[in-house]
């Protein structure tokens, strides 16, 4: 079992990953979704059209559509069906791990991975929210994404006695 961590450990950082890194560093708002077309819980989120009307009410936030466990492949196409992968705002990455089997990845940028569809919102490379085990349900994300432009300080106001 040790041997298998450190092989999951020693494992090099994906393009995906490295764009994806660099990005979240942006002091702007970026949402990372970790999605695979053959998923059933990501085709649900793609056919209520809750991705698109997200993607065109936050102009102002990139959203990275990473596809994972899908051996490579991107799912632009599935994106592009639901007029997704154009949007100026998002950009379409894929990993080219494996889908099955102990071998397929276990985390992506540092993050565990362990259920698609996976939802991270990071501002100035600070993760803010983490959607970590199904789907999206977008009414919360859209909440999360309001929060996340504030700057999170409580400074000036007054301490709690101790």
């Amino acid at each position: 079992m040790a041997a298998l961590g450190a092989a999951t450990s020693l494992r090099a950082n994906s393009p995906a990953e490295l764009n994806v890194a660099q990005a979240i560093k942006s002091p702007d708002l970026s949402i990372v979704h970790l999605w695979a077309p053959w998923c059933s819980n990501c085709q649900a989120e793609l056919q209520n059209g809750g991705w698109l009307k997200m993607v065109k009410d936050n102009p102002q936030v990139t959203f990275y559509f990473v596809s994972v466990w899908n051996d490579g492949g991107d799912g632009k196409s599935m994106l592009s069906k639901f007029q997704i992968a154009d949007q100026p705002n998002v950009i379409v990455l894929a990993d080219p791990g494996p889908r099955h089997g102990d071998n397929k990845i276990k985390q992506f940028a540092g993050m565990p991975l362990s259920w698609i569809p996976t939802t991270w919102i990071y501002k100035g490379g600070d993760l803010r929210y983490a959607l970590n085990y199904g789907e999206v349900h977008f009414n919360v994300l859209q909440q999360f994404i309001e929060d996340s432009k504030s700057e999170w300080s409580h400074k000036g106001e007054p301490k709690l006695p101790e």
